[in-house]
């Protein structure tokens, strides 16, 4: 219950309610960080005394802090004879206070310090590191203390999101989603804004504006090709043809502890389409590993043929096996595709692009694949300005094997005998019936 009858954006009503976790999520223009400003103040006049700290990650100076916001909203909402402005610090009523503090300062000595203090507001909360959160949590233990965390999301593995989006929440949590569209004072200037991001930069759309996470990196690659993929449909469900074989495109990686990952893309041609069906990848595994997969997907020996690169030949130095030789005594037919020699990175990023019009992509199957082919990008000498070609990292893997697909694609020669697939609801996550 509001202390000063503050206007509350609909989709902020629950975080009103005493909770020991509070979050708001969601992209720019959502009004997350003015919500949690404006509450902070009423708390403070409603239950004099009251200590809080606004917390960062990183915070190198009080200007990046929510210090100026949180004097701008005392004042506009006339309390400033209330509390007392100081350099580092706010005087709340009742001899409470707010600080501002970083936590990647804090040693676990250093934060017993806020061990008395009621609310604990976590600013740009997707930088926050896993240390920092094991840190904060237990800290903030007073009797009706809460967290308040205000994100947008960029990973999926970001500390924060893995708290309160990708499992079971804490115990006591009121999580809510909110976007410019739920902002009712969403301003005009913001609006020419969002309108331009969608036109300029529809690739970094859905994170900036919607909340989503950052799925494709500045200067990648297939950034643009993605994006025309998903807004003509060409990202949703795709059915395998029974009728058809299976080729399954595979970057090595090898086992043990510190191996790349082993990728593969599960793909069929159909008429002039590329249909891509699954995706799987798996570090430092052993080829039982990847056969159980390949089994369990229905992948048989009859219905599959595997495509490996240049190296799939050579042997194993633990195993003293070549990757092809272990695919052929499981029962597969393999096809070790030729070494591109110099330029090969670039010859496979070339494909890709042309051939990328005629892909359609299983979003359930292939999301950690679509991920890493919007992830794959250029290395840069910033010094220089120059490209040094593609960033070897986690994304790289799974983008080679796609590679290797598309130069070693070849159109079928007979079309197939039935209509192929017509988008249905085409846009965003259009579906193929």
């Amino acid at each position: 219950m509001s202390i000063l009858k503050i206007p509350t954006a609909r989709t902020f009503l629950p975080l009103l309610q005493p909770s020991r976790y509070k979050g708001a999520w969601g992209g720019r223009g959502s009004g997350k960080s003015h919500f949690f400003a404006e509450l902070l103040v009423d708390v403070c006049v409603g239950n004099p005394g009251t200590r809080a700290v606004c917390v960062r990650e990183i915070q190198k100076s009080l200007k990046e802090s929510a210090k100026k916001l949180i004097e701008d909203k005392i004042a506009a909402l006339g309390v400033g004879s209330l509390f007392e402005i100081l350099g580092d610090q706010i005087k709340t009523p009742g001899g409470g206070v707010i600080i501002f503090q970083g936590m990647q300062d804090h040693t676990s000595e250093s934060i017993k310090s806020l061990e008395g203090f009621d609310i604990a507001w976590v600013e740009e909360a997707q930088t926050l590191s896993a240390k920092s959160l094991r840190m904060l949590r237990p800290t903030i233990r007073k009797e009706g203390s809460e967290l308040w965390f205000s994100w947008n999301p960029t990973r999926k593995n970001d500390p924060v999101d893995v708290m309160f989006r990708q499992g079971e929440s804490p115990t006591g949590a009121v999580v809510v989603k909110a976007n410019w569209s739920d902002n009712p004072w969403f301003p005009s200037v913001l609006e020419d804004e969002r309108t331009d991001c969608l036109r300029d930069s529809p690739d970094q759309y859905d994170h900036i504006w919607e909340g989503g996470y950052i799925t494709v990196a500045d200067g990648a690659y297939y950034a643009s090709h993605l994006s025309k993929a998903r807004l003509d449909g060409r990202i949703g469900r795709v059915s395998a043809d029974p009728l058809l074989t299976i080729r399954l495109y595979c970057d090595i990686g090898g086992t043990g502890a510190k191996a790349d990952a082993f990728c593969m893309w599960a793909v069929q041609f159909v008429g002039k389409e590329i249909r891509i069906l699954d995706y799987y990848e798996a570090v430092g595994q052993d080829l039982g590993t990847h056969l159980s997969w390949l089994r369990s997907k229905g992948y048989s020996t009859d219905k599959a043929q595997i495509f490996l690169p240049h190296d799939g030949s050579t042997q194993d130095r633990v195993y003293d096996v070549s990757y092809e030789s272990a695919f052929k005594d499981a029962g597969y037919t393999v096809v070790v595709i030729p070494n591109q020699g110099k330029g090969a990175a670039a010859a496979r990023i070339e494909a890709g692009r042309r051939l990328f019009p005629s892909m359609w992509f299983n979003e359930s199957t292939c999301q950690g694949g679509i991920e890493a082919l919007g992830w794959y990008h250029e290395k840069k000498d910033e010094t220089r300005n120059i490209g040094l070609g593609p960033e070897h990292d986690w994304a790289s893997h799974g983008a080679d094997a796609f590679g290797y697909m598309c130069v070693a694609y070849e159109p079928p020669t007979k079309q197939p005998d039935h209509k192929p697939y017509q988008p249905h609801n085409a846009g965003a996550g259009g579906w193929m019936m």
